[in-house]
C-alpha cells in the first residue's frame, strides 16, 4: 500500500510566484540609477533560486518513478502466477505521476485508490501522529475492499516499503493450508524481528517456528480474521492494538528463520524507529526454498510444542557471561533463563536481541521463548518451565 506523498509540484508554483515578484518589484519601486545593480543581482539569485528547486522537484519525479517501478517489479518478479497471486496496489494519495507509474503496468496489477484523503481530526496531543491515524484508516479501506468487494478468501499484506524474496509466494502458499486447518495460527509471517544476519541460520532457510508477536512487515491472514478485527478496527496505531491480548486471543503467527522481506523504510511516520539498530541489518533470504514439497505438518500447534519445548528446556542453562565470554562450547545449543520484566530487557540487551515488550510479549517470542543465534551457537532466551502466560504489565 502506497503512503502519502507531499508532492504538489513546487516547482511550478514557485516558478509563477517568483516571476510575480519580480514585477512587483518592477512595478512598486521608484526607478533610481543606484538600483539597478542591486536588482538585477536579486534577479539572478532569484532565476538562480528558481532553476535549482526546479532541478530538485525533477529529482524527486525520477525518486517516485525508480521507487514504485521497483517495489511493483520486485513482486512481478516473483510472482508465480497472476491468477493465484492476484496483486492489488491500494494508493493513498492523490499524486497523479505515482498513479500514472502504477497505471503503466496495465492488466498486470489491480489498482484501487483509497476515496477520503482529508485530515484526520485527532486529540490535541495527537496531533504529531496524524500519519498514523490515516495509515489505520487506509488499511481499513484497502482491506475491506479486499474481503467485502472483490470477496477474496485471504491476502497477504506487504507495505511499499518491503523488499520480498525469491521464495516469499512459494512460502506463503505452502503456509496457508495451516492457517486454514488450525485455529491456534491467525496469521502467516514473512519476517523474523531478531533476523540480523549474524543472528539467524542462513545455510538453513527452511526452519519455521511460530511466534505470539503480531508482525507486521508482510502477513497472510483470512476473511474470517477480517470479520472479526473490522467492527472494532482502532482509529491510529493498529500494529500495537493487534498485539493486544483482546486481539491476539492466546493465537501465534508461523515465522521463518531468514526473512521473506527486508524494510529500506527508514523515513516513515516512525522517523526512523530501530530502523538504524536493527531493521536495517535484516537478513534477507536469497535461496530459494521449495516450501510445497515439503512436509509441515510439525507447525500444528500440538506438534511443534511436542518437540519445540523440550528442546529448550533440554538444553543447558547458561548465564550471560558465560556466553559474552564464549564460554562452554562444548555445550552447543544452550538456555538463558529469565525471571522477570527487568531481567528479560537486561539479557536482551546484551546479547542483541530487540528487548522491547508488547502486552508482555517479546519479539518473535513463543511462550515467552525467543531463539536466535550467538556467536554462532542457537541460544533460547526462555523463561522458567513452569511459564503460565504473559503478563501485560511487562512493556
Amino acid at each position: 500500500m502506497l503512503k502519502k506523498s507531499s508532492l504538489v509540484l513546487w516547482g511550478v508554483v514557485l516558478f509563477v510566484a517568483w516571476n510575480a515578484l519580480l514585477l512587483f518589484f518592477l512595478w512598486t519601486r521608484p526607478p533610481a540609477f543606484d538600483d539597478h545593480s542591486h536588482l538585477t543581482e536579486e534577479v539572478i539569485r532569484l532565476a538562480q533560486d528558481a532553476e535549482l528547486e526546479l532541478e530538485h522537484q525533477k529529482d524527486l519525479l525520477r525518486q517516485i518513478h525508480r521507487a514504485v517501478r521497483g517495489l511493483l517489479d520486485n513482486r512481478l518478479h516473483y510472482r508465480p502466477s497472476r491468477e493465484h497471486f492476484p496483486i492489488i496496489v491500494s494508493q493513498d494519495c492523490g499524486h497523479e505521476e505515482t498513479a500514472r507509474v502504477i497505471a503503466s503496468y496495465g492488466e498486470a496489477v489491480m489498482h484501487i485508490k483509497q476515496p477520503d484523503l482529508s485530515d484526520i481530526s485527532v486529540p490535541t496531543d495527537h496531533r504529531k501522529f496524524q500519519g498514523y491515524y490515516k495509515i489505520a484508516r487506509h488499511y481499513r479501506w484497502a482491506l475491506s475492499q479486499v474481503f467485502r468487494t472483490f470477496q477474496y478468501q485471504a491476502a497477504i499484506v506487504v507495505e511499499d516499503d518491503l523488499e520480498v524474496a525469491p521464495d516469499f509466494f512459494e512460502y506463503f502458499q505452502a503456509a496457508f493450508p495451516l492457517l486454514l486447518a488450525d485455529p491456534s495460527l491467525w496469521c502467516i509471517s514473512a519476517w523474523n524481528d531478531n533476523g540480523k544476519e549474524q543472528m539467524v541460520e542462513a545455510g538453513r532457510p527452511e526452519l519455521l517456528y511460530h511466534k505470539d508477536f503480531f508482525p507486521g512487515l508482510g502477513w497472510l491472514l483470512l476473511s474470517e480474521l477480517w470479520d472479526e478485527l473490522e467492527p472494532k478496527w482502532p482509529r491510529a496505531f493498529w500494529d500495537d492494538w493487534m498485539r493486544q491480548p483482546e486481539q491476539r486471543r492466546s493465537r501465534s503467527c508461523i515465522r521463518p528463520e531468514v526473512s521473506r522481506t527486508m524494510t529500506f523504510g527508514r523515513k516513515g511516520v516512525s522517523h526512523g524507529q530501530f530502523f538504524d539498530q536493527y531493521l536495517k541489518f535484516i537478513k534477507l533470504n536469497d535461496r530459494f526454498v521449495p516450501f510445497t514439497q515439503l512436509d509441515l505438518s510439525y507447525l500444528k500447534k500440538e506438534e511443534y510444542e511436542r518437540s519445540f519445548l523440550p528442546k529448550v528446556y533440554g538444553a543447558p542453562e547458561l548465564r550471560v557471561e558465560e556466553l559474552q565470554g564464549n564460554q562452554r562450547r562444548e555445550l552447543g545449543t544452550v538456555r538463558v533463563q529469565y525471571s522477570s520484566r527487568d531481567s528479560f530487557k537486561a539479557f536482551a540487551k546484551a546479547l542483541g536481541v530487540m528487548d522491547d515488550l508488547k502486552s508482555g510479549v517479546p519479539r518473535a517470542g513463543y511462550r515467552g521463548i525467543v531463539s536466535f543465534l550467538y556467536r554462532g551457537r542457537r541460544v533460547y532466551l526462555a523463561p522458567p518451565s513452569d511459564w503460565t502466560g504473559y503478563d501485560p504489565s511487562w512493556s
